[in-house]
């Protein structure tokens, strides 16, 4: 199982009168394994979906969510890793990592989880603003893993755009967060009940999803780790022998012609790995995504150089006709020359682009 925000969703709506409690980093100083923003939803009888930490708070977590359940009080918690010589949760990141624990109820609206999975599902992304507990901020509780208590209500809003946010006057501006952050003398419009305070605004997106043109043995392993890595997974192959569903377990298969494929399916879609082993299939798909998929963030075209040259004359296009990181020949220079090597090669790098990483060693960019 992945832990995207649409795993959490998926798990509370499947029995949204359940007790449940979100937990949610709020604050870190020095290094943490997750960021300020990263969500794990706790069910009453102790199971649990994402993560907040590598798995050292976790087991703590859901003992702390029981009282927050028998109390239907919301609290703050801070584990602290800078004293090495606490071993308490076997923390290795050491760092200072604030979270609050907050129980989905009536009174909260659940927090909107409905809400904010209908966005995700019609807009693909939204902002989900979430009024924070006074002490899951307060350097005070550093050194500190008691909870704090708090009856007031949480509040909680789902914004889609910023007209939205303008018609109820909250007098910020959604390009203010495009990651996690502390919107600091605001609490939600209209939700909370405690007056003045800070919310936290955690910018969130639907499941990246890419499509791939080709269903031979060599796309197996791509998606398989595309789904490891919980992303949704198109396959299009219109040949009888290629794409075979027990082959491609858990995704979407397509057996169209490409000129075929309806215009929805261009929609949202952040990767194409083009690997049929064919080039004037190749080339089909090419000049298919080149007139359709606008919003494309990523596209690979498997083989060697010569043979790139020859699938974009197919296709009467040069590798400067796409708006998309064009990798071809495709992956990142890994080693290996089997299937799930090139699928990791591939996948790495469609992984930082997809998310705006430099495609460099991480010692070169983290201390």
């Amino acid at each position: 199982m992945s832990h995207h925000i649409e795993d959490l969703l998926n798990a509370w709506s499947a029995a949204p009168q359940d007790d449940w409690v979100l937990a949610v980093v709020t604050h870190v100083e020095g290094s943490a394994y997750r960021k300020v923003g990263a969500m794990m939803l706790i069910h009453g009888m102790g199971k649990s979906v994402g993560l907040v930490s590598g798995g050292c708070l976790e087991a703590d977590l859901r003992r702390r969510a029981q009282k927050v359940i028998q109390t239907g009080q919301a609290a703050s918690v801070c584990y602290d890793a800078t004293d090495e010589a606490d071993a308490s949760y076997q923390l290795g990141c050491g760092g200072l990592v604030h979270l609050m624990l907050v129980p989905l109820c009536a009174a909260n609206h659940y927090l909107h989880f409905q809400a904010l999975k209908a966005a995700l599902a019609s807009q693909g992304r939204c902002h989900y603003q979430l009024d924070l507990v006074d002490a899951s901020l307060s350097p005070g509780a550093a050194g500190s893993s008691d909870s704090v208590g708090h009856s007031n209500v949480i509040g909680a809003q789902v914004w889609t755009s910023q007209q939205a946010l303008d018609d109820a006057k909250a007098g910020w501006q959604l390009s203010d967060f495009p990651r996690p952050g502390i919107l600091p003398g605001q609490s939600v419009p209209g939700e909370s009940v405690q007056g003045e305070s800070a919310s936290l605004v955690v910018p969130l997106r639907e499941r990246h999803r890419i499509a791939i043109f080709g269903g031979g043995l060599d796309a197996q392993p791509v998606c398989q780790i595309a789904q490891q890595l919980g992303w949704r997974v198109d396959v299009v192959d219109r040949r009888t022998s290629y794409a075979r569903e027990y082959d491609f377990v858990g995704a979407n298969i397509i057996k169209q012609p490409v000129n075929e494929l309806p215009k929805n399916f261009w929609t949202r879609l952040d990767g194409a790995i083009v690997m049929q082993h064919n080039l004037e299939l190749d080339a089909q798909a090419l000049a298919a995504i080149h007139q359709h998929a606008q919003q494309l963030s990523y596209l690979a075209l498997l083989g060697p150089g010569h043979r790139r040259d020859r699938v974009l004359a197919l296709a009467g296009l040069d590798a400067a006709s796409f708006n998309a990181y064009f990798s071809a020949p495709a992956g990142l220079a890994l080693g290996g020359e089997l299937p799930s090597s090139i699928a990791l090669s591939i996948l790495s790098e469609c992984h930082g682009v997809l998310h705006g990483a430099k495609r460099v060693a991480l010692k070169e960019v983290m201390a």
